[in-house]
């Protein structure tokens, strides 16, 4: 199926189904259609001790009250196995989310091209790990926040092919750190200042630059911290 160009009396540009893949384009484009998408840059360890570091783009936070995020891992183009981020949150219950920012691109991206099993991509890229105080693997040395978490769930997305089998792993946050220098003196996180960045389509990313209110409710309106003796 060839690509149309829209013509100017053309409500719709293009339409294809996902079972057919025929969007006739280059580049396939759903990806594309969702952004940005946060980055989950996952620390796992092994149960023999061995730490892991991989970004996902396939990250977010699911709920506030209590907090659970979630990070979406396909499998190795190769042989379809499973990633180690997933192998190591099935063998611990365990994981932390490093929030990923422009000062740290370049080795989040680098602990991405580091496909083998049983490597230290934190140790490989130059990194520095700082000890989690509830859960073993480390945290990120320079990222802005952390998120110490462990398993609630772990649901499998079949895929056309092996490879293309996601494994969705839910973690409850446990504790949440975030560095002194990240905060405004009325207590909010400075986004402009560390400026966390996320993924676009195809190799495409973006940094916060930018950002406006619009008023609204929001969870923290309603939930007052409970009064303790």
């Amino acid at each position: 199926m060839a690509f149309l160009r829209c013509s100017p009396n053309r409500k719709h540009c293009m339409y294809y189904e996902t079972e057919k893949n025929d969007h006739g384009l280059r580049y396939n484009p759903l990806k594309a259609c969702v952004v940005p998408r946060p980055i989950g840059w996952i620390t796992t360890m092994s149960a023999a001790g061995v730490v892991n570091l991989a970004p996902f783009s396939f990250f977010n936070v699911l709920s506030y009250d209590p907090p659970f995020v979630m990070f979406s891992a396909g499998c190795h183009e190769e042989d379809g196995g499973k990633k180690d981020s997933v192998l190591n949150v099935e063998a611990t219950g365990e994981f932390v989310y490093n929030m990923a920012t422009w000062a740290q691109r370049d080795q989040m991206n680098r602990t991405a091209l580091i496909v083998e099993h049983n490597v230290d991509e934190m140790a490989a890229t130059g990194l520095d790990p700082l000890p989690s105080r509830l859960v073993r693997p480390p945290r990120v040395k320079g990222s802005p926040v952390h998120f110490e978490c462990r398993l609630h769930q772990i649901v499998v997305l079949p895929g056309h092919k092996p490879a293309s089998e996601h494994h969705v792993v839910i973690g409850r946050v446990a504790a949440v750190h975030i560095d002194d220098a990240a905060l405004t003196d009325d207590g909010r996180v400075d986004v402009l200042k560390i400026r966390p960045i996320a993924r676009l389509g195809y190799k495409d990313y973006t940094s916060v630059e930018s950002i406006f209110q619009m008023e609204k409710p929001t969870p923290e309106d309603y939930l007052v911290p409970q009064q303790r003796d």
